[in-house]
C-alpha cells in the first residue's frame, strides 16, 4: 500500500455499539476525497465484541485495520501505540462515538499548508458549536481544569480535551514516543512535548455532538489535573529527555546554514 496521506486513529474501548457508524462515517467521507487514507482502530482491550466487529468491517472496507490489546492500556497508552504503528503524512486520533466528525479535518488542511505542525479541534474557541450543550457539571469542572492547565503548561490553549488532534508525522512520532501519561491527561502531555519541542500548533474551532453515553466520569476531570502536575514536574527535570533533543535540533540547523 502506498505511503497514505492521512492515517485516522480510532481509540476504540467497549465501543461495539457506537463504532459501526462512526467507521461508516469515516470511510463513506474519506473515499470521496482526492487524498489517500488509511484507518487504525485500536482496541484497547475491550470487554465486548469490539475486536471481532472492526475485524468484520475490515472485509468492507479495505482501508481500515485493527489493533486488538487483550489488556487495557488506557486511551493514551493506545493512541500513542497507533500514531506510531500508522503511516500516515498527517495522523489524526478522534473518539470512537464521532463526536466530532472527520469532515472536519478538511478545514485543517490550510494550516497544514502554513506551516503548522499540529492542529488540534476546540470546543471553547470563537467559532466551535456543541450539539447539545455539555451539562453544567462538565462545562464547570472543564473551564477550572483549564484555567489550571494553563497556568501549569499551556498558556492561551483553551480546550486541551477535544478528541480530535492532527499531527505531521514527524511530530507524531517525536511526541509519541517520548509519552509517558496512559490515561486520561495523555493530550495535555502530547501538546505540552510539542510546545517544548518548538512545533507549531493551531487550535482551530470544530463541530462537536455531545454524546449523554460518553464513558468520561467526573472523577477523570481530577486525574488530568493530576497528570497535568506529573507532566509540569517531568519537563522541570527533563525526564523526557528533551533538553538534548532541543541541543540536537539547534546542532543541525546549525550545520544546514553552513
Amino acid at each position: 500500500m502506498p505511503k497514505p496521506f492521512l492515517s485516522v486513529v480510532i481509540p476504540a474501548y467497549n465501543e461495539a455499539k457506537r463504532i459501526p457508524l462512526t467507521l461508516i462515517d469515516v470511510d463513506k467521507h474519506l473515499s470521496r476525497q482526492e487524498y489517500s487514507y488509511e484507518i487504525l482502530v485500536v482496541n484497547d482491550g475491550s470487554k465486548d465484541n469490539t475486536a471481532d466487529v472492526v475485524r468484520r468491517f475490515s472485509e468492507l472496507m479495505p482501508n481500515l485495520s485493527l489493533i486488538d490489546n487483550d489488556k487495557n492500556r488506557g486511551k493514551g497508552a493506545v493512541v500513542a501505540q497507533g500514531m506510531l504503528a500508522s503511516k500516515g503524512n498527517w495522523r489524526l486520533f478522534m473518539d470512537a462515538d464521532n463526536s466530532t466528525s472527520v469532515d472536519q479535518f478538511n478545514k485543517m488542511i490550510p494550516y497544514f499548508k502554513e506551516g503548522y505542525d499540529v492542529v488540534f479541534g476546540s470546543r471553547d474557541v470563537e467559532g466551535a458549536r456543541l450539539s447539545p450543550p455539555q451539562p453544567f457539571h462538565r462545562r464547570f469542572l472543564g473551564n477550572i481544569g483549564n484555567l489550571i492547565v494553563q497556568i501549569l503548561l499551556l498558556p492561551g490553549i483553551w480546550d486541551t480535551q477535544c478528541g480530535f488532534k492532527c499531527f505531521s508525522e514527524e511530530a507524531a512520532e517525536k511526541i509519541f514516543s517520548l509519552a509517558k501519561i496512559r490515561r486520561w491527561g495523555f493530550d495535555i502531555e502530547a501538546l505540552a512535548i510539542a510546545k517544548e519541542l518548538g512545533y507549531k500548533m493551531k487550535e482551530m474551532p470544530v463541530i462537536w455532538i455531545n454524546d449523554p453515553h460518553s464513558h468520561v466520569k467526573p472523577l477523570a476531570y481530577f486525574q488530568v489535573l493530576w497528570e497535568a502536575f506529573k507532566v509540569r514536574w517531568w519537563l522541570w527535570f527533563n525526564k523526557y529527555g528533551l533538553n538534548e533533543i532541543t541541543q540536537e535540533h539547534q546542532k543541525h540547523a546549525e550545520e544546514s546554514e553552513k
